[in-house]
């Protein structure tokens, strides 16, 4: 999608990353987890380590997470996966819902920031 869309799936500025709306898709761009948050919300952090890891960071590095859910009622199934991703690093959390996602098997979105910390001297 990034290429079609003309957007990056993370940018980074200096010791800033922000990694944009990440949708459950495979590398095919198929919806991963087809009613399941848990398994939605697992796909899209292993995107976004990928995404991290590509910009010279990690999941340690994460300093805020955006859940964003078309069911807020489903809000824990999220929470529980991004647990799994988020642990080590204790971002602070924003929770929402919207309508709905340009494909509607897609029941999660997830945006995280991070900062890469500067090297002891």
């Amino acid at each position: 999608m990034e290429e079609i869309v003309g957007f990056s799936r993370a940018v980074r500025v200096g010791a800033f990353i922000a990694v944009g709306g990440t949708a459950p898709v495979n590398a095919e761009g198929q919806t991963v987890g087809i009613g399941d948050v848990f398994a939605q919300t697992r796909q899209c952090f292993e995107i976004i380590k990928s995404a991290l890891e590509e910009a010279g960071s990690g999941l340690q590095d994460i300093v805020r997470t955006r859940v964003i859910l078309t069911d807020i009622d489903r809000w824990k199934e999220a929470i529980d996966a991004r647990k799994l991703y988020c642990r080590e690093a204790r971002p602070v959390d924003t929770i929402m819902a919207i309508d709905r996602f340009v494909n509607p098997e897609w029941l999660v979105e997830i945006e995280v920031d991070a900062i890469v910390p500067e090297p002891l001297s």
